[in-house]
């Protein structure tokens, strides 16, 4: 496969992942800022900016409707949903020739009615609306594809996004930590709640959410799951048979992180949540630039805003 088909598939998995997780991130906190008059509004928006990976102004206060409009509708911001739905459609262009027909029309057509500006009262429905549109994306993938190198890109694409997103959510959880959402708020904003009834059987606490979202190896919004379903995919696009340890540099990062997470008791992972999550997205990051130099060595990287990469 050419390298400029495979990284173009490998940034379309990305950027469709990408909307729908800051999607379910912005809904949940943005909801939470509304109903909780407690919560200090400044403040909190600008810690979940900075999760993110955005930086606010110095000077003026951070509302509700500043992130919706800089995370949501703003295209020229590399984090916001209208930024990352145009992308997905641009390299989607550029892989025109192997991008299916059906595809190609729902992101064209999910492009094109992306909104400027979102009603105060219309704020959820534009998240669940996002929300579809990626989920109709992947199902056409998933559905009418062939397990080649191109879906093998794809999918690893939106896996590595998939576990950084998974880690900003709960990484969002201790910015407010006083009133901040729920486990049981969590758990339904990546679907995740009847998955971890039918589990644990029992109200979510925080170290079961927490051992759900980050450990469950079935469950496939959970880090772990992703991880592997990233590994998993790179064996795929190219089979190894290294007789001592791990030669892929990528393979070898999110070997590590997998492992970290593996056998780490949970109890330490809770405790100091906020710094493991920072690992995994340094890990998905680092392994996105080894991935890069392997196969797309003459392209400049596309990346988030604040990543080290």
């Amino acid at each position: 496969m050419l390298s400029r088909i495979a990284e173009s598939l490998f940034w379309i998995g990305r950027y469709i992942e990408r909307s729908d997780g800051t999607a379910r991130i912005l809904d949940v906190h943005l909801q939470l800022l509304l109903e909780d008059p407690w919560i200090e509004e400044n403040l909190a928006c600008r810690s979940l900016l900075s999760v993110m990976g955005t930086e606010a102004d110095a000077g003026a206060d951070i509302t509700r409707a500043d992130v919706l409009s800089i995370l949501a509708v703003d295209r020229h911001q590399p984090a916001s949903i209208a930024y990352s739905l145009n992308a997905a459609r641009e390299n989607a262009r550029r892989a025109r020739e192997v991008v299916s027909t059906e595809l190609w029309e729902v992101l064209n057509t999910t492009r094109a009615r992306m909104p400027r500006k979102v009603a105060g009262d219309k704020v959820h429905e534009f998240f669940g609306w996002v929300r579809e549109r990626s989920a109709l994306a992947v199902g056409i993938l998933e559905s009418a594809s062939s397990r080649d190198e191109a879906w093998s890109f794809f999918t690893l694409g939106r896996s590595i996004e998939r576990a950084d997103m998974t880690a900003r959510l709960l990484a969002t959880r201790s910015l407010t930590e006083a009133s901040g959402p729920s486990w049981t708020t969590i758990l339904r904003s990546v679907g995740a709640y009847e998955a971890y009834l039918r589990t644990y059987r029992g109200v979510p606490s925080a170290r079961n959410a927490a051992e759900f979202l980050l450990l469950d190896r079935l469950f496939p919004r959970s880090i772990l799951f992703s991880v592997m379903r990233a590994e998993q995919c790179m064996r795929d696009i190219e089979p190894r048979a290294d007789r001592v340890g791990v030669s892929d540099q990528a393979l070898r990062l999110l070997g590590q992180i997998r492992s970290e997470l593996e056998f780490r008791p949970i109890a330490d992972i809770i405790d100091e949540l906020p710094a493991h999550m920072d690992n995994v997205q340094s890990a998905t990051s680092a392994a996105s630039e080894a991935i890069r130099q392997r196969y797309f060595p003459t392209n400049d990287v596309a990346s988030w805003v604040g990543d080290s990469t």
